[in-house]
Order: structure tokens, then C-alpha cells, then sequence
């Protein structure tokens, strides 16, 4: 937590497929109907911003951060780094580390938002590289799957580093006092996978973590393991994989139960169940990818998310910061390197 005690979250004003819009309205959404106390601010041009905040009532309540300019999703990455120094990404990056906010939440273009987060938070002390990371439904509530895409290659210390980073995160924003850490791996035996796999698994077996061993594919969905870790390559892969069987799986639902009168009348009766289960696959409600190892906080939306999904978002953010992840990150790092002199 701050030492002002009110999370002060400063979102991307121009980030996403249908930003502002659907930023502006998860945001006036949280501010309306959320407990939680914050202050918020969006960064980006004060010309589009300014009249869309005054037609939501928000106008006074929401701080605007101005840039000049804003990164476009099909911008190279390289290119958005160098050429666009006064983005709204820049802005809001460079805010965030001299202090003024606590955390930026963006749905922009990716690879830009790693590269720019990287290049001015800089990473913590004992991380060498970020890490993109996503809750996903599990039998008895979530697992915390990570690397989804940051890091394509992984070596052995990569991977030690992010299931610290990993356990930290459910340790400060979701209380778990001792999360099970597992190794993504072909097969639960000992002795499978590569050399890096292998090595990162005898490391955090000295470790002080939790670490449970290898875990498979299935495992990911179950109440076995509550972090589970793999390189980015094989993470992005998965939660894509996952996301299409979701979408499936809702597509498949909807079609079978309206497909005659008596389907749709058994839909009718049992509607509270399938809400509950269409919420449970929803990607929305699942949306907040947090960026960690980074020496401030940044949250990635799915630019394609919904008013739900970025609001989702904003509160990943805000209990973040609330939790004081960098510094329990930093203290987890400290006792790792002592552990290991």
C-alpha cells in the first residue's frame, strides 16, 4: 500500500480496439459501483479525452495525464520505443515511476507496452526479465499460469524467477500464505522434460517455496497446484488453446439449447446454472494480465476486452497495489539469494 493509503491507478487512455470508449466506461463502471477508494487518471491526447469524460459526469473526478501522442496496435514495437517518446504509454510509464501514480493499467499494443514498462521502470533487484501472467478457472477457484507470452525463451534461472514471482503475487493479492508451485512439464515424474526444465526443477526444490514438482496440462484446471510455470512460448500457446476450447464450449452450449422447444425450456430452468458456468469460462472475467518483476505495476488488458473485462482489469491493479507487491516481491528475492549463498 501507498503512503497515501488511496491506490492512485492511471489507465491508457488510448489503448485497446475501442479505446477510449471502453475504457472510460470500465472506469466510470468501477467508480460507481466499486467499495474500494482510489484515485484515477487517464493518460492521452486532452482534446478527445476532456469531452469524453465530461459526457460520462466524470469530468473532475478522473485526472487527465496529457501525451501527445498515442501508439497504434499495429505499430512495431522497436519503432514505438524510439519514435513515440510522448505516447501515452511513455507518458503514463514515465508517471508511475517518479512517484505520481501508483499503477497504469493499458490495453495497447503489447510487445510495445513490455518493451517501454521495461526501459523505464526497469526490473526489480534479482529479476532479469518481466513476465505477462493470467488467472485461469480451475476446479476449485483459479490457477496463476505464467509466463503467457513475455518471455518466448526461458532458461533455468527464468524460470526459477517466476514461480518467486508467481508466489509472491498470490501471496500479497489473493492471501495465500503458502502457494503450491509446479513446473509445467510432459509428465509429473521426476527426470522428464528438457535440461532447463530439469535444473529450474532441482533449483526450486532447495528452494523455500512450496514447490510441488512437475505438473501436466490437466493439472492446470485442477485444485492440485496454485502457480504454475512454464517459458512464454509454450504459456502463449497454452492460454490460447484454452481460450478457443472456452469459446467452444459457450458456442456449442448455446447452439444445443436452442436448437428445439424442449432444449430451450431445459435452458430455461437451469439458466442460474449455465450463467454460472458461461461467467466461469468468460475471458472478461478473467481479464488483467499482470506485467511482474517490473520496479512499479502495470497491468496488460486484452485489447479486445469488453466494459467487464477492463474494469476486471482496473481492480487486478488496484488490489496490487494495495498488497504491496513490488516490495514483497523484492523481500522474496532478497531471501532467495541468501538461501542459495
Amino acid at each position: 500500500m501507498t503512503e497515501h493509503n488511496i491506490p492512485r491507478i492511471l489507465l491508457d487512455g488510448h489503448g485497446g480496439d475501442s479505446a477510449p470508449d471502453v475504457v472510460l466506461d470500465a472506469l466510470q463502471s468501477v467508480i460507481t459501483s466499486s467499495s474500494v477508494k482510489a484515485k484515477f487518471g487517464v493518460c492521452g491526447l486532452e482534446e478527445v479525452l476532456g469531452p469524453a469524460l465530461e459526457v460520462r459526469g466524470l469530468h473532475g473526478q478522473v485526472e487527465i495525464v496529457p501525451s501527445a501522442e498515442y501508439i497504434e496496435m499495429t505499430d512495431a514495437p522497436a519503432i514505438a520505443v524510439r519514435r513515440k517518446k510522448q505516447s501515452s504509454i511513455h507518458v503514463a510509464a514515465r508517471a508511475v515511476r517518479d512517484g505520481g501514480w501508483d499503477a497504469m493499467v493499458s490495453a495497447g499494443n503489447t510487445g510495445a507496452l513490455m518493451a517501454i514498462s521495461k526501459l523505464i521502470l526497469k526490473t526489480l533487484p534479482g529479476i532479469d526479465r518481466p513476465a505477462l501472467a493470467s488467472m485461469i478457472p480451475a476446479t476449485d477457484g483459479s490457477t496463476f499460469f505464467l509466463d503467457i507470452g513475455a518471455n518466448i525463451d526461458c532458461s533455468s534461472e527464468h524460470l526459477v524467477q517466476l514461480a518467486v514471482m508467481g508466489s509472491c503475487y498470490l501471496q500479497a493479492a489473493e492471501n495465500i500464505e503458502r502457494p503450491r508451485v509446479g513446473l509445467l512439464n510432459v509428465g509429473i515424474e521426476e527426470g522428464k522434460g528438457t535440461d532447463v526444465v530439469k535444473v529450474a526443477g532441482d533449483r526450486l526444490k532447495a528452494s523455500n517455496l512450496n514447490y510441488i514438482g512437475n505438473v501436466e496440462g490437466t493439472d492446470l484446471f485442477s485444485d492440485r497446484v496454485d502457480v504454475v510455470v512454464c517459458d512464454g512460448f509454450v504459456g502463449n500457446v497454452a492460454l490460447k488453446a484454452m481460450e478457443g476450447v472456452a469459446e467452444l464450449i459457450l458456442g456449442t452450449l448455446k447452439k444445443e439449447l436452442t436448437s428445439s422447444i424442449t432444449a430451450k425450456a431445459g435452458a430455461l430452468l437451469s439458466r442460474k446454472a449455465l450463467q454460472r458456468v458461461k461467467t466461469t469460462l468468460s475471458p472478461s472475467e478473467h481479464n488483467g494480465a499482470p506485467l511482474l518483476g517490473l520496479n512499479g505495476i502495470v497491468v496488460k488488458s486484452h485489447g479486445g476486452a469488453d466494459v467487464r473485462g477492463y474494469a476486471c482489469a482496473i481492480e487486478v491493479a488496484i488490489r496490487e497495489v494495495e498488497a504491496g507487491l513490488i516490495e514483497r516481491t523484492i523481500e522474496a528475492m532478497s531471501a532467495m539469494v541468501e538461501g542459495n549463498a
